[in-house]
């Protein structure tokens, strides 16, 4: 879900700047502020932020006991 948000803002910003314009925020929409975002996005997903639940296996029985 990470990675889908970062490719979007990769996206947007693409956008923007193909079509020269800064939405009239030009320090809102530049590019360190835009790589910054989809950057941070892209490393927690790469660290596993947001991936859903974790299945865990067990046995049915804790520390030997029955």
């Amino acid at each position: 879900m990470l990675a889908i948000a970062a490719a979007v803002v990769f996206g947007i910003y693409l956008l923007l700047d193909l079509l020269d314009t800064d939405l009239g925020a030009p320090d809102l929409f530049n590019f360190p502020t835009m790589a910054s975002i989809g950057f941070l996005l892209l490393s927690l997903y790469l660290a596993g932020v947001g991936t859903g639940t974790r299945s865990r296996s067990w046995s049915g029985r804790r520390s030997g006991r029955s």
